[in-house]
């Protein structure tokens, strides 16, 4: 149980400086006046770059590969539906405010995002 709740503290570590290499490098790319399509792409690409690579070394201890980058990146885009689902679910459905409603789907989308990582992209064969 101690390990669970240490990679879940460490992950909660590297998902946070991705959110904050995320955040800057959009308002970065957006204050050089790129569109905010491409900033938001590009800025969420080079964060989900970071946050493999700390999350590789510093939570699971593995080496960053292609094939691991690839599931990542997988896992990545199903808590982002997750995320997004839970928001319109939460405004439309339930009636609560936007901001709530995002709130409960980036904690909802965390937590499946590093059940993913933990059982398949970073899970080790006995």
């Amino acid at each position: 149980m101690h390990d669970f709740v240490s990679k879940l503290l460490r992950y909660g570590v590297t998902g946070g400086i991705a959110a904050v290499v995320d955040v800057g490098g959009f308002a970065l790319l957006v204050s050089l006046e790129l569109s905010i399509v491409a900033a938001g792409c590009l800025s969420f690409c080079i964060a989900a770059l970071v946050n493999y690579s700390l999350t590789s070394r510093f939570v699971f201890n593995r080496e960053a590969t292609l094939r691991g980058l690839a599931a990542f990146t997988a896992a990545a885009l199903v808590g982002l539906m997750v995320n997004v689902g839970v928001t319109l679910l939460g405004v439309f459905a339930v009636g609560l405010p936007p901001i709530a409603s995002k709130v409960m789907g980036i904690g909802i989308a965390f937590i499946v995002n590093f059940l993913i990582n933990l059982r398949v992209v970073f899970h080790r064969e006995a």
